[in-house]
């Protein structure tokens, strides 16, 4: 496994984790009650942080257990980034549209928030998938 394909997996695995840690965060807090009059914004500040945090501490963890492993990217490790960062954005996009229209809409602030932090985490939820099948399988032929 390459160097670049541990860090796809350790990033995918860290949005998952912290996105799920939010979304409970904010049921629990909920109570029961609608989800728009619980507080989210420390919790979705921590979440972003803890994933930005962790995913820096697993990656230090990743480079002291292989100090000897190969950093050195080549055009595969290039053209496999690029995919997958592609992939990756085209949920941003749709996130961020979605977000537009909800504020145009005059949804709750709530909602539009969580809406951009989603197409954050899909972004990098599918653009790792898609860096960790290619490294799998091959480079798919256009």
């Amino acid at each position: 496994m390459t160097h670049e394909e541990k860090r796809a997996w350790i990033r995918l695995v860290v949005a998952a984790i912290t996105y799920a840690a939010y979304v409970v965060t904010l049921i629990s807090r909920a109570d029961g009650g609608p989800l728009v009059d619980v507080p989210y914004a420390a919790a979705l500040l921590w979440a972003v942080g803890g994933a930005i945090v962790a995913s820096i501490v697993a990656e230090i963890g990743m480079a002291v257990v292989n100090p000897r492993a190969s950093r050195d990217k080549d055009v595969r490790d290039r053209e496999i980034g690029m995919l997958g960062e592609y992939t990756g954005q085209s949920f941003l996009v749709i996130g961020s549209v979605a977000a537009l229209l909800m504020a145009m809409a005059e949804w709750d602030r709530f909602w539009i928030a969580n809406v951009i932090y989603l197409g954050f985490v899909l972004s990098a939820i599918v653009g790792g998938i898609t860096k960790i099948v290619v490294y799998r399988r091959s480079f798919p032929q256009w």
